[in-house]
């Protein structure tokens, strides 16, 4: 993948309009008294969209929140949804290659790091280089706080360390940096959390749409200004976690969102972070094992190596 360098994105003049959204609560029961999704097909920026979100309350300890990886394999949503004894709420998340079904980006469950960011290899003069960009991450703490961070993973190391400001990659010509390097590059400290996925770029900060993907070379250009099926999480001020899903690549009835204005949706939604995860083909949201946006892919739900995962605590007992 081509990797360029961009400048921070400011919101244009024309997305001023708030999306509208409706309850269809009544479409997924049974549900927790503290968990509501919601559905839009209202046109977005004058062009066809269709997608959900779903809000659920962090401090409620009637619902779990955590992941599981395929460790080496690669499942749909739904063989999640029937593996993982039916839980009520399945959601991709990070990037991932196809050759290894190996997930590009941190996963942890349970406290315990299941999987890694991974570097970029350079290509033509810096065949020999490797890029190490500290990719974001959202995680939910022992007494249920998330957080948005810039993650460095060391598979020595028993937790995942983090900056809470966007910090630029750095090159050497290690395949895997070390945490000595990377604590050269920025101050880092260890990122505590009992649950985490990544993906990138983060979308909002502080309240404010500011898109790092400069610093996380995630996309080229058309991939910053391009419409695609999009998977993300937010976090409000009064811990409310937000999933979104947005259905894209079916023209002339869901033509997908740009980064931009998905990043406007989480504002729009009064979140104070939000974070980017895999979308286009992997787009996919479960609820009680009912999908809710379509996959774009023509064969339907792709087969991905990490997951989401809300659980009600009563089938945990």
């Amino acid at each position: 993948m081509k990797l360029m360098v961009f400048v921070f994105i400011i919101l244009p003049c024309f997305l001023v309009a708030q999306t509208k959204w409706q309850n269809v609560d009544s479409l997924y029961q049974p549900l927790p008294s503290g968990f509501h999704v919601f559905y839009s097909n209202d046109p977005l920026d004058s062009k066809p969209f269709i997608a959900y979100y779903v809000v659920a309350n962090l401090k409620d300890k009637s619902i779990n929140y955590t992941t599981q990886i395929a460790a080496g394999k690669r499942y749909t949503p739904n063989e999640y949804y029937q593996k993982y004894a039916h839980p009520l709420l399945v959601m991709n998340a990070t990037f991932f290659e196809f050759i290894h079904n190996q997930n590009l980006n941190v996963v942890v469950k349970d406290g315990k790091m299941e999987a890694y960011n991974r570097s970029i290899e350079g290509r033509g003069k810096d065949t020999f280089t490797y890029r190490h960009p500290f990719s974001s991450a959202i995680g939910i703490t022992k007494n249920r706080k998330a957080d948005i961070a810039w993650i460095f993973t060391d598979s020595t190391r028993a937790f995942p360390y983090a900056s809470q400001r966007p910090i630029n990659a750095f090159k050497d010509s290690n395949r895997v940096a070390n945490l000595r390097s990377a604590q050269q590059a920025a101050s880092l400290k260890e990122w505590k959390v009992q649950t985490a996925v990544g993906g990138g770029p983060v979308l909002l900060q502080k309240g404010e749409i500011k898109i790092t993907n400069n610093e996380e070379l995630r996309f080229s250009r058309n991939g910053i200004e391009d419409k695609h099926p999009r998977t993300a999480m937010g976090y409000t001020k009064d811990n409310k976690l937000i999933m979104l899903v947005i259905q894209g690549r079916f023209p002339g009835k869901a033509e997908g969102a740009t980064l931009l204005q998905e990043a406007k949706i989480f504002k729009d939604l009064g979140c104070i972070e939000a974070l980017n995860l895999d979308g286009g083909g992997s787009s996919c949201l479960l609820i009680n094992g009912k999908q809710t946006i379509t996959p774009s892919d023509k064969e339907g739900q792709r087969p991905i190596p990490a997951i989401f995962m809300i659980e009600s605590a009563n089938k945990l007992l």
